[in-house]
Order: structure tokens, then C-alpha cells, then sequence
């Protein structure tokens, strides 16, 4: 008996739910995961001051109505953008392909924001597109011409659509690269033309990667702020900070933000049930990649322009007058553009590395122990993707700062000496809110990561007397190092980028390059916000050169 114990796999005789270091871990992380969430539902559900009714007869169906109508619009926009170029891209070959398909992914190192201020400052009365029509056609003032207004949500679903479309290209794309080209031949063959061989082959086939697509970039607008507060439009987003900052309500501010989570949950389940019953299968042979077929004339040009507006609108565009502002070398030595730099290095660093590390300590702890528990919850944890930045802003600012205040008034107590807030004082709640938004990044790619690893290469080095971390360290790490840095890098971007929670959980005069340009811009001073606005794009610019080479 003892002889077959002996042989038994290590962990086979304990309990299911033994404790151990690595399903701790897994769950203390899940937990400091999951906790923003809970709490926000726990302030919907027992507000101090209840205006639920009060906002339902006001505001809140102008700031559901207006979400709704952007996350439906621009859903469909970015769907038909980013879908339609990447079948022109893969199925067709004309002028500018072999950069324009590259090309077509970098309007995502502009955040959907400063895209807003460009849009804006180019075509407002006294922008260079207005400025020269006056001078063109000799009129003065803007009574003698009409011009469509700018800031409105038709111009906010204009920018969004040109900011997020390449979520959906990138999935869309390479989706169609999978297939092989006999279905595409044999339906030719059968008479199909171009836009029968889309609709009736292709859009079926891709369907779920751009269902995918649609349902990311209807959840990051659902997290802007930034755009729509320029453009003046009311939406869920807005109304957590106008409640919560201008009224004062936090209970009100938390159930506005339950709302937004809903809105979100609703999104993926209707995502999953539209494709439930999709399966695409290739076959076990060696699959035939798509020849594109080569296009000339006026239809070549024509799908050379349709790849080269959405790129012009959602890059170029942006970029040129941003730069144009930051030409001047004063506006680089503006006081707080240092600081502001500085801070986003240090919050964006440490939230990467906290959450990567993270990440694939939980990834490896659950795949290690198999607890039920762990790998239940492992899933769930990506939640705080899907979470808006403002609702975790509610989530985070006030039951740390509850926990900052009893932590302050115990050392007062004993010492007679105040340490003022140690955590929503400093930005260590901001690197929290970053960990908690972006470790759904971080997990997914450990997870992807770990399970190319052969089991051969660990059950070898725990055999010659490795320990689960040693074999972490000396077996796993340098296998995955090269995702393990796309994930910093990636995570680190989104940092830099993000916005709304930021702005809710910043220390006092405590700026990163987002709040800087979102200050300065708030203000009409677009000079001063250019540099801010150009390093984000300078350094997002690196995720997306590295997208670019992952998908080759």
C-alpha cells in the first residue's frame, strides 16, 4: 500500500480545497482583482442619499440613450471599416497593399481624445480648413457662410470609429489568413462575384473574430471620457463624474456605474449567444493560402483610397496638427511636462511589471495545484477589462480611502503623529486601478504563453529535484520571455493612455501625460497640450510596431 502510495502524483492524496502557496495566491489575487467590482455594487445598494428615482425622471435616460447610440453606432462603423479593409487587404493585391495593411493598425497609438482636439482645432471657425475658405471665397465673418457644427455626437462617433476600428481589422484579418483559398476558388468557379464571394463565404467565416472586435471596441466606448466630455455629450460615463464630483453623490455615482456594468455583461452574453452555434473547422490537410487577386485600373486606385482614409483620418490627420503645435521647442520646456512624463514612467512601470507578475504567477499557480476554486475564478478575473476606468475609480477611491483613514487614525493614536493618506494620498491607488484594468491582458497572454511550454521540459526538471518555483524561474520564464515582454509593453501603453481613472484616482496636483493633455485641452490650449499628446502617440506607436510583427 505504502509502495503505491509512494508513486501517487504530488497533491493526489489532499483534500479538493487544500490550501497551498500557489491557490492562495491565486485567490489573494483574484480577490484584489474582483474587490473594485464589489464594491461598487455595494455602494449602489446602500447609498446614503438615494436619487435613484430622481435621475431616472432627469438625466438618465439622456445618458443611456446617447451610450447606447454610440456604442451601436460605432460598433457598426468600426465593423464595416476594419472588416472591409482586411478583406481587401488579404484578398486583393493593388497599389500600396504591402504598407497599407501594416498602416491600417496605427491609428491605435492615438488615443480616441487627442484625435478629438486635432478634429477640432483643424476644423473649428478659426482652424486652418475654415480660415482658408474665407480667404478662398472672400468672406468675413461666419455669418456669410454655414459650416456643420463640430462638437457634436456625430463628430464623437466620427472619432471613436477612426480610433478603435483596428480591433476590429487585426481580428478580421487574421481570420482570413486561416482560411484556405478553395472555398473562395470554388465559389468564384460557381459564378460568385466580388461581393457575393464577401457576403456569402467570407463575412460567414469571420464572423466571430469581428463579433469579437465589436464587442472591445463597444467596451471602450463605453469607458470614454475624454472624447465625448470635448464633444459636450452626456453619456454614463460623464454622468459618474458629474454625480459624483458636481453633486457630490457617490451612491448615485455607483449606480449609474452598476449600470455600465450591466450594459457591458449584457454586451458580451448577446456577443456569445449570437455565435454559440458558429463552429468553423479547417481540415486535417495542409491548408492553401488565399492568392489575392490582382486588381487594376480604377479599381485598384479605389481600394488604395479605401485603406488610406481610415489611416488619414485616424492617424495622420491627428498626428500633423498635433505636431504642428509641438514644433515650437518652448512649449517642451513648459513647466509640469517633466513631472507629468516622469509620473507616467513610474505609475505605467510599476503597474506593468505588478501586473504581469501577477498574471503569470496566477496563470502557473492554477495549472500547477488544478484547484476547482482557482480555476473557477481565473476567468472572472478579466472582468476589470470590461470595467469602465470611472467605475473602478468609485470602486477603489472609496473603500481604500476608508481603509487610509482607520490606518491613519491608529498611528495617530498610538504616536501621536499623523502620516496623512498612504495610499489614495499617493499613487499607489492609481497603479492599483491600472493592475486591476489591464491584468486581463497580462493573464490572457501568460496563459497563452505557459500553455506552449511542453509538459516534457518541467516534469523533467521537477524530476531532477526542481521545486514548482525553481522550475517557474529555470524552465518556464526563459521560454516565455519574449511574450512576457509584450505584455509589459502592452499593459505599460494602455497605462499611459488611460484616462478616466486617472483623473478619479490621481493624487492632488499629481499629473500623467493623459490628465495633462485632457487639462490643457479642457482649457482650448491645444500648443500646450501637443507635446503631452505626442508622446503618448511616440510611445504607443511601440505596441503597435509590435502587433504589427506578432501578426506577420
Amino acid at each position: 500500500m505504502s509502495e503505491q502510495t509512494s508513486q501517487l502524483p504530488k497533491g493526489a492524496g489532499r483534500p479538493r480545497f487544500a490550501p497551498d502557496g500557489w491557490s492562495l495566491g491565486a485567490l489573494l489575487i483574484a480577490a484584489v482583482v474582483l474587490l473594485p467590482v464589489g464594491a461598487v455594487l455595494w455602494l449602489a445598494l446602500t447609498p446614503t442619499e438615494n436619487i435613484w428615482p430622481h435621475l431616472v425622471s432627469t438625466t438618465l435616460p439622456r445618458y443611456l440613450g446617447n451610450t447606447v447610440v454610440l456604442m451601436l453606432s460605432v460598433g457598426a462603423l468600426t465593423a464595416a471599416v476594419g472588416t472591409g479593409a482586411a478583406w481587401l487587404v488579404v484578398m486583393y493585391r493593388f497599389p500600396g497593399r504591402s504598407w497599407l495593411q501594416w498602416a491600417l493598425l496605427m491609428p491605435l497609438a492615438v488615443p480616441a481624445y487627442v484625435g478629438a482636439y486635432a478634429l477640432v482645432d483643424f476644423l473649428e471657425y478659426a482652424g486652418p480648413v475654415q480660415t482658408w475658405l474665407r480667404g478662398t471665397m472672400g468672406w468675413e465673418t461666419s455669418r456669410d457662410y454655414w459650416f456643420p457644427e463640430i462638437r457634436t455626437r456625430g463628430a464623437a462617433i466620427i472619432v471613436l470609429s477612426a480610433a478603435l476600428y483596428p480591433y476590429v481589422y487585426i481580428l478580421a484579418r487574421a481570420a482570413l489568413r486561416e482560411q484556405s483559398g478553395a472555398g473562395f476558388e470554388v465559389a468564384r468557379a460557381l459564378g460568385a462575384g466580388p461581393v457575393a464571394r464577401f457576403v456569402r463565404v467570407g463575412l460567414p467565416l469571420v464572423r466571430p473574430a469581428v463579433a469579437a472586435g465589436v464587442s472591445v471596441v463597444m467596451m471602450e466606448t463605453i469607458n470614454d471620457f475624454g472624447t465625448v466630455d470635448y464633444f459636450a455629450v452626456q453619456t454614463l460615463t460623464t454622468g459618474i463624474f458629474s454625480v459624483w464630483l458636481q453633486a457630490g453623490n457617490v451612491g448615485g455615482a455607483a449606480q449609474i456605474a452598476v449600470l455600465s456594468l450591466t450594459l457591458i455583461v449584457v454586451l458580451v452574453l448577446v456577443e456569445k449567444l449570437s455565435r454559440r452555434r458558429s463552429r468553423v473547422f479547417q481540415t486535417a490537410r495542409q491548408v492553401r493560402p488565399i492568392e489575392g487577386e490582382t486588381l487594376s485600373g480604377a479599381k485598384a486606385w479605389t481600394a488604395s483610397a479605401a485603406c488610406l482614409f481610415p489611416v488619414l483620418l485616424g492617424f495622420v490627420l491627428p498626428v500633423a496638427v498635433i505636431s504642428g503645435h509641438a514644433a515650437d521647442a518652448d512649449q517642451w520646456l513648459a513647466p509640469g511636462l517633466g513631472r507629468a512624463f516622469l509620473h507616467t514612467v513610474v505609475t505605467g512601470g510599476l503597474a506593468a511589471v505588478i501586473c504581469v507578475a501577477g498574471g503569470l504567477f496566477m496563470v502557473y499557480g492554477v495549472r500547477l495545484t488544478g484547484k476547482r476554486l482557482p480555476v473557477l475564478l481565473m476567468p472572472v478575473t478579466a472582468i476589470g477589462y470590461a470595467a469602465p476606468g470611472a467605475v473602478l475609480g468609485i470602486g477603489i477611491l472609496i473603500p481604500l480611502a476608508a481603509f487610509d483613514n482607520r490606518i491613519a487614525d491608529g498611528i495617530l493614536a498610538l504616536t501621536g503623529y499623523d502620516p496623512g493618506l498612504l495610499l489614495t494620498g499617493t499613487a499607489a491607488a492609481l497603479v492599483l486601478a491600472y493592475v486591476v484594468r489591464f491584468f486581463a491582458i497580462a493573464q490572457g497572454t501568460s496563459d497563452a504563453a505557459l500553455g506552449r511550454v511542453p509538459p516534457s521540459l518541467p516534469m523533467a526538471a521537477r524530476s531532477l529535484g526542481r521545486s514548482a518555483g525553481g522550475t517557474l524561474r529555470a524552465v518556464h520564464v526563459p521560454l516565455v520571455r519574449a511574450s512576457v515582454g509584450s505584455a509589459l509593453l502592452l499593459v505599460f501603453v494602455d497605462c499611459v493612455k488611460e484616462l478616466p481613472a486617472t483623473l478619479v484616482l490621481r493624487p492632488f496636483n499629481y499629473n500623467t501625460l493623459a490628465t495633462r493633455v485632457h487639462e490643457k485641452a479642457s482649457l482650448e490650449n491645444i500648443a500646450e497640450a501637443a507635446p503631452a499628446a505626442l508622446t503618448i502617440t511616440a510611445v504607443s506607436l511601440i505596441a503597435v510596431a509590435l502587433l504589427a510583427r506578432a501578426n506577420r
